[in-house]
């Protein structure tokens, strides 16, 4: 199982940029999927999740309102669109998998490498 993030570049803020996590060796169509980051000298953080049945979408506070997740089960593909960034915004962005199918509690598996996204003031 491989995510392959991509997307990411340099963009002056209040840009958009719209994030892809290709994923192969098997279909997430019933998995919830997510999106976190990194920035430099910072842990990890949550960015946003979509629900196994892609019906729900939960964002963390700093990010609400600005981005959008979404997949497309047919390409098995997950999307981040983000609107009005932020300096804040910039880390290196991942996607994630858990394991476990129809689970909306599930750990977290399989990560993408990361793309970096780099907002300018």
């Amino acid at each position: 199982v491989q995510l392959q993030a991509s997307g990411g570049g340099l963009v002056q803020a209040g840009g958009s940029l719209r994030l892809s996590c290709a994923a192969s060796g098997r279909t997430f169509s019933n998995y919830a999927m997510g999106w976190f980051r990194q920035a430099p000298g910072r842990e990890r953080e949550f960015v946003g999740r979509i629900s196994w049945s892609g019906g729900r979408t939960y964002y963390a506070d700093s990010v609400k309102g600005r981005f959008t997740i979404s997949r497309d089960t047919a390409k098995n593909t997950l999307y981040l669109q983000m609107n009005s960034l932020k300096p804040e915004d910039t880390a290196l962005y991942y996607c994630a998998a858990p394991g476990v199918p129809f689970s909306d509690s599930a750990g977290y598996d399989y990560w993408g490498q990361g793309t970096q996204v780099t907002v300018s003031s």
